[in-house]
């Protein structure tokens, strides 16, 4: 299948995605925070949705912009108000999806990006992965940094401020890095199942691991398995490479299922 260049760059892309996603999967499901990454690409959609009405043709700096305002704006809300945070997440979602769809749905231009809610991971191209390979670099310098505190928030957010940690701050970089990955990846991998990814691995890694190390080993781990996995079978059986990921991901999680129960 390396014969064809759009498989070679598919490969590549695998490598660089991936392992991201299975590296901040490790706090979204440490801080339960999986309802607040599904609800990124209900703000994604909206993104494409702006670009589209100001008359981009591919609306990645809108989609990447909107993302990040998105996940900044359901954060400041969430640590400022009393009302739960599903409750001011499920308020976002569901404005962002219904601003989405009423502005590509009118003049007819939703048919032309409804391929977004699938995504196609064989489109990406060679200055798609000089970008993503930006990305990646960005994404583990800031996790470098940031790690320790993230770990201290997850565990606990009063003791994190007892100990001098900023929480707003670090969730607000934390969020907007994965609102960041999240608007990158959403073309190849697809609103409808890319928060699978960011749930998935970590939740299977929890089921192996003993320690913080191999939960993080673990988990990106899974997801570069389950990246390179569902690229295989998407050729061989011709179907959504996203979709195919998402299935080798979930069949990891059941499995390490059956060894935690034992």
């Amino acid at each position: 299948m390396f014969e064809y260049q759009f498989m070679i760059n598919g490969f590549f892309a695998v490598l660089l995605v991936t392992p991201l996603f299975g590296l901040l999967s490790t706090m979204v499901v440490s801080n339960r925070m999986a309802f607040f990454s599904d609800s990124l690409g209900h703000g994604a959609f909206s993104g494409i949705a702006v670009g589209v009405l100001l008359g981009s043709n591919s609306p990645l700096l809108s989609l990447i912009i909107f993302s990040v305002i998105f996940a900044l704006l359901i954060t400041y809300i969430k640590n400022k108000t009393r009302s739960g945070a599903d409750t001011v997440i499920g308020v976002f979602s569901s404005t962002a999806i219904a601003l989405g769809l009423m502005i590509m749905s009118s003049g007819g231009s939703f048919n032309k990006f409804s391929s977004y809610l699938i995504g196609d991971l064989l489109s990406i191209s060679k200055s798609d992965l000089f970008f993503l390979t930006f990305i990646f670099v960005v994404v583990i310098i800031l996790w470098a940094v940031l790690f320790n505190n993230l770990l201290i928030i997850s565990i606990n957010q009063s003791f994190a401020k007892s100990r001098g940690i900023s929480t707003f701050k670090i969730e607000s970089i934390f969020a907007s890095m994965l609102a960041v990955i999240v608007a990158v990846s959403i073309q190849w991998v697809g609103i409808l199942i890319i928060n699978s990814l960011l749930v998935l691995p970590a939740a299977a890694s929890r089921n192996f691991a003993h320690d913080v190390k191999h939960y993080h080993f673990f988990s990106v781990a899974i997801a570069l398995f389950s990246g390179l996995s569902g690229l295989f079978i998407a050729w061989h059986f011709n179907s959504a490479v996203g979709a195919s990921i998402v299935l080798v991901a979930a069949s990891v999680y059941f499995i390490s299922l059956i060894f935690k129960s034992r």
